[in-house]
């Protein structure tokens, strides 16, 4: 299995993922890698880690996510790796919990997505977005 960080989904992958059909609240997994220093285009930030500018993204997405109905059920630092292999582990583990992804596209397209945004690019080397399912369990 071959992983791919990414910071920006591609058109055609955004697309068929808001494409998608419409089925209830689901619950994204996101996996993060931080640079090591923020990189911020306009040159601000200076001293901050990739880690420091995502927490300022991670504050205004939180509030976000809970105004749409939806919830921030975890965030914790990857501390080790039991089975199977990666190059590098990633930094942060957050599950976010969104009612429907008609909302979290209205987010995602939002204004104050747009404002804070920059943070998000300024501290991550890359990250992956999983989108689940609640179901009976195994």
């Amino acid at each position: 299995m071959e992983v791919v960080n990414q910071v920006m989904p591609t058109a055609a992958r955004a697309m068929a993922f808001f494409g998608g059909a419409e089925d209830g609240p689901f619950v994204m997994v996101n996996l993060l890698k931080f640079k090591a220093q923020a990189e911020y285009a306009d040159g601000s930030g200076a001293g901050l880690t990739g880690a420091e500018a995502y927490a300022r993204y991670g504050a205004g997405v939180r509030k976000l996510v809970e105004g749409l109905g939806g919830k921030v059920r975890y965030s914790g630092a990857v501390t080790g790796l039991m089975l199977g292999e990666v190059e590098e582990l990633w930094d942060l583990v957050a599950l976010a919990e969104y009612p429907s992804l008609a909302a979290f596209r209205a987010m995602a397209m939002s204004p104050e997505m747009h404002a804070i945004e920059h943070h998000r690019k300024a501290g991550l080397a890359g990250q992956l977005n999983i989108r689940t399912k609640p179901g009976k369990g195994f």
